[in-house]
Order: C-alpha cells, then structure tokens, then sequence
C-alpha cells in the first residue's frame, strides 16, 4: 500500500508565515497600540520620583519591566480591570471554562468512558478550544415563525446577568466590583432575571419542546426560589448585614455551617434546582423534550448560553462559599514577598534590577484568592457529581419536594438562628 507524501513546499510555508507576522503588525499597529493608549489615558497613572507620570511616557516605559510594574499596578486599580478580569467576568470564565472540561473528564471517568481524549496531547486538554471554534464557525438558524428580536436578545440577556450576579461576588479582602451593602438583596433580584429570560427565550422559538422546557423552568424556578432565599435568613439574623463582604468577614473564626448546617443543605439543593442540574434537570430533560427551552438555540448563540450557565454555576458555588464557607478567610499559606527585592531590588550579578511597584498583590489578598477557589472548586465538584449518580425526578415529586418540605426546612433554619442570637451564642455582643 502505497503513502501519498504530502505536497509540502518550504517556500510556501515562509510565506505564510511572513503573511501571519505582517498582518499581526498591521492590526497591532492599528488598534493594539490605540487601544493601549486609549488605556492609559483612562487609569490615574501613578506618582514616579514625585513627578506624574504621563500616558505618553507610559507608553514607552512598558517595554521596561522596572517601571512597567507601578503602570500595571495602577490599572490593576482601576474599574476596567476588575470588571473584565479579576475579579469580574475574565476571572469567572476562566473557572467556568475549566469547570466545563472537569465535567466532561468526570463524568467519563464514572460511566467508565475516555471522555476528551484525542485534541490536545493530554487528557484532551484543547477539546474546549476545538468546540468553542466549532461554535464561532456554525451558521447560526433561526426558526420561520420564531419572534426574532426576543430570540436574538435572550442569550445576550442570559449572559449579562450571569456576569451581573459575578459582580456581586466578594472574591478576596476589598476586590469586589459592586460591594453594595444590599448585596445579598441584589443577588436575589439578579436570580430573579433567569426565569423571565428563560420563559422569553422558550415562547419566542414559536416551537413545542421549547416552550414545553420553559414551563418547566418557571415552575422549577418559582418553586425554589422562596426556600432558596428562606435559606439564607439565618446567615442574615446572626451577622446582621446584608453586604457580602462582611457575612464574609463575620466568618474569620468559624464558618456558618457548622451553626446552620441545615440552612446550608437547603440552599444547596435549591442551588441544584435553579442551575437546572441533575436531578432537577426538567427544563432540558434531553430525553423527553429534546433539549427543553435550548432545543432551537444553534451556533454561538447556543455557546452563549452555555457560557451563561457555567458563569450562573460558578458564582452560586461562590455564593454558597461567601455565606456558608468562610470565603476568602484561612489560615495563611501564602509567603511574604522578599523585603530585599521591595527595598533593595534584585541583585543580578554586577546589576541590582529596582522594581518600586513591587508587591503587586499584597499577602493577604493572594492568600485569601486561593482559600476562595479551593473552596469554590470543591463545591462546584459536589455541584457536578449528582449528574454521574442521579436519576431525574418526576415534577410532581418536584413541586412537592420545593413547596413543603424544603420551606419547612428553612424555617427550622430561622429558627436556630433566633435561638443562637437571643441565647447571646452568636450575633452582635454574642459569646462567640
């Protein structure tokens, strides 16, 4: 059997390695360094040898690591960075994206499959690349009858308010983009949004198993939601705020599990419900309905709302570490930076490098960031187990598991928690 050598010229390969490298220069040129400049203009540069720094001089001291870093640090301070980045959106898609991945090798894993296996060389690291580009690259199909404003809208709105609900997360000691003192309240009225752009989305495809999986969300959703917030009450009554930085900062000698255990399994089987996950997947219900309120979704509007869901799953695996597992707080394993390179600067053979920026991040916020994601992780894991394990249950069983027994539950909640705070246990001026 005879091998075809492929028709490979090394002349054509240079070339269309030059052609990559010019067109690289040409949208650098014409809109990296406007865009950088546009930056700089923005931030409130930072204060070197007690003179101002200018844009224009920043932008020729970024190619010098020693006066880089006080630029970097002064956007770092900026609204930009912590909406697109940390602890915003670019933070939360980072995490959702490996969750996605982890998934999808898990469940493999349980069910005695490969999972991911052959795009990337390990573990089919790069299949979430090669799906993403899948989804850019397909035509995206609108149904004839569908109304198409609201069909076009409803992904878009489902990923904003994902992002909405990830800026109310309190991720380290002061980084937070919208610390409200209602935040918790703010949550709620964020949640709110899913079921209403979850109906929108099913009756504007103008199909049956869309509009039947909406149905389906919205009395899901209606009928979680009030021992979903019920849940929380208790956390509330004990720390006596509703800003989440603070229940968070209530939280440095003990988490509020280990007082309100039964709070937190009520919230973490309403979190399963309004995240639409196994066992209460029956919006979707791939077997029953096709893909429920998704089914007419295709191309990237599909991904949107994918992106959407893993955003909505992260930041309610966050929610339930804010309130419930101490958030940022654990004890310190994160090392002082040198004194020497932040006095001294680094001695490199005959030349000491000054970096004045430096630290960057200060001990505690990195030390509380990965207290965060540990915690943010292992509950995300026990967010994904239920889908290897589980069945789905009926809506009857459903509807009568949100409206009786879990409610019941989070009143028992309340309960302990005005017991605690008039016992002089817990609370302001508590023994604890």
């Amino acid at each position: 059997m005879s091998v075809i050598a492929p028709n490979f010229k090394l002349s054509e390969f240079i070339k269309s390695i030059l052609d990559n490298v010019f067109w690289f220069l040409l949208i650098f040129t014409l809109i990296g360094i406007p865009a950088v400049m546009f930056i700089l203009f923005y931030i409130e540069m930072p204060v070197i040898d007690g003179e101002l720094l200018t844009p224009f001089l920043a932008l020729t001291w970024l190619a010098d690591p020693s006066r880089s870093i006080p630029i970097l640090k002064a956007f770092m301070a900026t609204d930009l960075f912590r909406i697109a980045a940390f602890p915003g959106f670019g933070f939360a898609a980072l995490l959702a994206a490996g969750t996605i991945f982890v998934e999808r090798k898990m469940l493999a894993k349980l069910q005695l499959r490969v999972g991911p296996f052959y795009c990337g060389k390990v573990e089919g690291i790069l299949q979430l690349m090669g799906d993403g580009l899948k989804l850019i690259s397909k035509e995206i199909i609108i149904p004839a009858k569908a109304d198409k404003p609201l069909f076009w809208a409803a992904p878009v709105l489902f990923v904003a308010t994902a992002a909405a609900f990830v800026a109310l997360i309190p991720v380290a000691p002061g980084w937070v983009v919208a610390d409200l003192d209602v935040g918790l309240l703010a949550v709620f009225a964020v949640i709110g949004f899913f079921p209403i752009i979850t109906i929108l989305s099913a009756w504007s495809a103008n199909s049956k198993f869309p509009f039947i999986g909406g149905i389906r969300a919205l009395y899901q959703m209606v009928s979680f939601e009030i021992p979903l917030i019920l849940s929380l009450l208790g956390v509330v009554i004990l720390t006596g705020t509703l800003n989440l930085s603070e229940i968070t900062a209530s939280q440095s000698s003990f988490p509020w599990i280990i007082f309100l255990p039964i709070g937190a399994i009520v919230f973490f089987i309403t979190m399963l419900a309004e995240l639409e996950r196994i066992p209460f997947d029956l919006p979707e219900a791939e077997s029953e309905i096709v893909a429920g309120w998704l089914t007419e979704f295709s191309g990237m509007m599909y991904g949107l709302v994918q992106l959407g869901t893993y955003l909505k799953l992260y930041s309610f695996a966050a929610l339930f570490v804010v309130l419930f597992l101490g958030g940022w707080n654990g004890p310190m394993i994160w090392p002082p930076f040198p004194e020497e390179i932040i006095t001294e600067g680094i001695e490199l053979g005959p030349v000491t490098a000054q970096f004045p920026g430096l630290p960057v991040f200060s001990q505690e916020m990195l030390n509380g960031t990965i207290w965060f994601v540990l915690k943010t992780v292992g509950v995300i894991f026990f967010i994904l187990l239920p889908r290897g394990v589980f069945p789905r249950i009926r809506v009857d069983m459903l509807l009568d598991l949100g409206w009786k027994k879990l409610i019941g539950l989070a009143f028992v909640n309340i309960f302990i928690a005005l017991g605690l705070l008039y016992a002089g246990i817990l609370g302001p001026g508590g023994i604890l």
